[in-house]
């Protein structure tokens, strides 16, 4: 019971923020930019793809977990072992969202150049 209680707040806590901040960030472009529009496009559309099937994956992974352990903890059951590889494999999915998403703070910004010397 102990083991499925953490592994509940390992999803709450990890797994659950990484699909919030990666959905919002589905969009989100990187800043380079390609000087063929029909290239930039692609990747474009690549990118997205890449991060909606990693979401997508996320999601379906974490409410497996989440199911499951809830319900041995609510019926005093041991879970099955594949829920383990899930969790696992939901918590690697979830560092690689927030590894590729991008950052939580913004960059500063950039001071103006002047021609003067300092």
């Amino acid at each position: 019971m102990v083991i499925e209680l953490l592994m509940v707040v390992g999803v709450v806590l990890v797994a659950l923020p990484a699909l919030v901040h990666g959905a919002s960030r589905l969009l989100h472009r990187s800043g380079r930019a390609s000087t063929d529009q029909r290239a930039d496009r692609v990747e474009l559309v690549l990118v997205v793809l890449g991060r909606l099937v990693g979401l997508v994956l996320l999601l379906l992974l974490s409410a497996v977990t989440l199911v499951s352990c809830i319900g041995a903890i609510v019926q005093d059951v041991p879970v099955h072992s594949l829920v383990y590889v899930f969790f696992l494999t939901d918590l690697l999915v979830a560092i690689l969202v927030l590894l590729t998403v991008g950052r939580l703070v913004r960059r500063p910004a950039r001071r103006r150049g002047t021609p003067a010397r300092r």
